[in-house]
This record gives structure tokens, C-alpha cells and sequence, in this order.
């Protein structure tokens, strides 16, 4: 046994690339040359290295690549704020802290932190000295802002399409007895299957109608209140599903996610950058998710625009600690990470004792085993127990979920904005929540 393991370390060894400096991306850059999409994960949303390293990617990509904007796994709402702030928009916030220290909506950490600050702050200086339709924008991806994103068609179309008003109030009135929680629509929903689905979609027609020629607001703004509405047709679609369980609600998700990244690059005709987790990011084909039923934005990517012009980039990591929550809507903690499960990709990585390493998946057909073997795969999600560690892998194989793979032997905690909100050394907490 201690020679095949001896053995694997030399293989990973021998595939490794260093990663120290932001110049050693060099060969990842290789590697995705004029691909119009680049998905790059994280193995937990409150992880440092993840965020840091994914940051330093994203700026050479728009610096040097051209890619015209970032996608994140977040609300709609919320990174129109960010977008406005870091493209200079007239009345935005002139400091992306303060438009990112605005998250409400649980999990903030995920978005409100210092690493995403410090991006946020770089893509505004180098906006600030380009015109404005060259500037790199900051999008969100999901499905969850079912109220926020009708509030805001409501207000878009009281300025701009008032003959469509009712449409709206129309709709927002359906939701109002469930006083925003969508579980309460959800258990409705077992009663009155058909919901609110007819007023949305009745909403999302209105709103998919070219405006009359002097009454729409700019184009940017007609994007904005069109995918508001859209955000509200698959958030009921996705609150309507959830109480079921199975793969529908998950699927619900991540096609709206991959919609929504087909939408904003048809918009702004460019190239793409997405950041979100691994589970949402690596090709569910080649794992466990896909016996399950479930698809996700990575395969989705890879299917609706080919595998030369998309490029999945993962994330792995060893013992360290990690911001994440006991329950779900608990207060977030920081939590110890402890070594990987015995037989994982992790584990196998962490014996070739590379401190970090970037490894490219190779164009041959002959590989070294890990990277076709099919390996436990850590996902830490906003809600995790260190204690139940074991169960948060995801078998994979390496070599077809992702094109590249950033490995960290250590790992450190994100740093939230809102610190009054965080607890530490609690550990009885439970494993879900991606």
C-alpha cells in the first residue's frame, strides 16, 4: 500500500505547476486561450485562498484577456449595487465596501468580505479610466431574490411602463400573505399547486415586450427590470419545487443560473467570468450528482456553448478553517477543517506534500490515476459540522469535471465585514447547504 501511495505523490508531483506568484497562472491562461467562459469554483464559500486566487485570475483575465465582466453566485439585486459601484455609475456608492457591506440576505459572508472588497476596489480603478462601454461589469447569477427583484420591476415600471403596473401589483399582491418567506409559499403551494406562477409569467411576458419608443427607461435598465422579472419566474418555479425534495429544486437553480449567464452575454456581447462554488462550476456529469438527476451551470455551460469555449477551474484544499454556519440562518462561525477523509482527492494531493500547486488537466489520453480515478471530492457549504467531515465528499473524476485545479495544503478563514455577527470554536453544527 505504501508503494501505490509513494507512487501516486510521484504523479501528482510530476503534474503539479507552482502557484506562488499571480505570474505562474501563466499556463492556466495557456490553457483557456479564446475561450469565451471561464467558471471558477471554490471548495467552501469561507475559504481565503479560494477567494484570493480566484480574484488573482479574474483581474489577469480582464486585464489581459478582455473579459468584460464577473458573474457570481449571488443575488440579482444586491450585485446591481456592486455592478453600479465599481462601472461609476451616476448615484452609486463611490466605495465598493460600502455597497457590498449592504448584503443582508444570510449567507452575507458570502459576498460582503475583504477579499471580494479588494477586487471590487481594483475593478473600479481600472474602470475609472476607461469609457464607460468598456468597463468590466459585476453580476448575480441566482435564483433566491423573489421579493427584492419584484419590488424592483414594480418601481421600473411605475416610471417607465405604467401600462403595465397592474401586471406587477398584480403579482407582488399574490405573494403578500407569505410576508416574504418562502417557505410559507412553498407549503402553500402543496395546497394550491399552481401558486403564483401565472401572475409571474403573466409579468414576464409584459416585460419580455420591446418598449414603445420613448418610453423606456436605458437599455441597461430595461436589462435590469427584464431579469428582475425573470428572477421572479424562477425563484416560484424554485420555491414551488423545494418542499418535494429531489433533484428539482437544485436543477430549478442552476438552469437559471446558466439563463442568466446566456442573457448577460448577449447583452454585453463579451466574454465571461463566473465564480461560485465547485458544486455549481464542475461538470456534474462527472460525478455523483449526475446518477442523482441533477445537472449543473458547468455541464450546462460546456453543452450550450462547447468545450473549447468554456473553461472549468476548481478548487481543493487541506486542514485549516473555514467560515460557515451550525444551521441554516445561524450565525456564521469560524471553524476548524480538519484532514481530509481517507481515499479522497485531498488526501491524495495532501501526501505529495505540495504547500499549494496548480495542476492542468493534460490534453493525453494516459493520465496519471488521479486524475481519472474516481475520488471523494471535499464541498464545504454554508452550513458544515467538521465533526461529520466524511460526508462532505463528492465522488469525481478529476480529469472530466474540470479543465484545471488550484490545490491549497492549508487553508485559511475569509474575512467577513460583518464580524459582529461571527462566533468561534463552535463546532456541533450540521453538514448542509451548498
Amino acid at each position: 500500500m505504501r508503494g501505490r501511495e509513494g507512487r501516486a505523490a510521484a504523479d501528482v508531483r510530476g503534474a503539479a505547476l507552482p502557484l506562488e506568484y499571480a505570474e505562474d497562472l501563466d499556463p492556466l491562461l495557456d490553457r483557456i486561450g479564446d475561450a469565451r467562459c471561464v467558471l471558477v469554483g471554490e471548495a467552501s464559500h469561507g475559504t481565503h485562498e479560494y477567494y484570493a486566487w480566484r480574484a488573482a485570475l479574474t483581474r489577469r483575465l480582464i486585464a489581459e484577456r478582455g473579459f468584460g465582466f464577473v458573474a457570481v453566485e449571488g443575488d440579482w439585486p444586491d450585485c446591481r449595487r456592486v455592478g453600479r459601484c465599481v462601472t461609476l455609475a451616476p448615484g452609486a456608492p463611490g466605495d465598493p465596501r460600502d455597497a457590498l457591506n449592504a448584503y443582508e440576505r444570510w449567507p452575507t459572508w458570502m459576498w460582503a468580505n475583504e477579499e471580494t472588497v479588494r477586487f471590487c476596489r481594483w475593478l473600479r480603478d481600472r474602470n475609472a479610466g476607461l469609457p464607460p462601454g468598456e468597463r468590466a461589469g459585476f453580476h448575480g447569477l441566482d435564483v433566491y431574490s423573489l421579493w427584492e427583484s419584484l419590488r424592483a420591476v414594480v418601481d421600473h415600471l411605475a416610471e417607465h411602463r405604467p401600462e403595465y403596473l397592474d401586471t406587477a401589483l398584480k403579482a407582488y399582491r399574490c405573494f403578500e400573505p407569505h410576508s416574504g418567506d418562502p417557505r410559507s409559499y412553498g407549503w402553500n403551494t402543496a395546497l394550491v399547486p399552481e401558486g403564483c406562477a401565472a401572475e409571474v409569467g403573466e409579468l414576464l411576458a409584459a416585460l419580455r415586450r420591446p418598449a414603445r419608443s420613448g418610453e423606456a427607461g436605458d437599455a441597461e435598465e430595461e436589462f435590469d427590470a427584464l431579469q428582475n422579472a425573470e428572477v421572479a419566474a424562477g425563484a416560484e418555479h424554485y420555491y414551488r419545487t423545494m418542499l418535494d425534495g429531489g433533484p428539482e429544486p437544485w436543477n430549478v437553480r442552476d438552469t437559471h443560473m446558466a439563463d442568466t449567464l446566456d442573457r448577460l452575454m448577449g447583452f454585453h456581447g463579451g466574454k465571461a467570468v463566473v465564480w461560485a462554488h465547485n458544486t455549481h462550476v464542475g461538470d456534474a456529469r462527472a460525478t455523483s450528482m449526475a446518477g442523482a438527476g441533477m445537472v449543473n451551470l458547468g455541464q450546462l455551460a460546456r453543452e450550450r456553448h462547447g468545450d473549447d469555449a468554456v473553461v472549468l477551474v476548481g478548487f481543493a484544499g487541506g486542514p485549516g478553517e473555514v467560515v460557515a454556519a451550525p444551521a441554516w440562518g445561524a450565525p456564521m462561525e469560524v471553524m476548524h477543517v480538519p484532514p481530509p477523509a481517507h481515499g479522497s482527492l485531498e488526501q491524495v494531493l495532501a501526501e505529495s506534500e505540495l504547500h499549494r500547486a496548480m495542476f492542468v488537466v493534460p490534453p493525453e489520453r494516459d493520465k496519471p490515476a488521479f486524475f481519472t480515478d474516481t475520488l471523494g471530492h471535499r464541498a464545504i457549504g454554508v452550513v458544515y459540522d467538521p465533526d461529520r467531515d466524511p460526508r462532505q465528499y463528492v465522488p469525481t473524476r478529476l480529469a472530466e469535471r474540470y479543465d484545471a485545479l488550484c490545490w491549497f495544503r492549508a487553508t485559511s478563514a475569509l474575512q467577513p465585514l460583518h464580524l459582529e455577527a461571527a462566533r468561534r470554536g463552535e463546532l456541533e453544527t450540521m453538514p448542509t447547504g451548498v
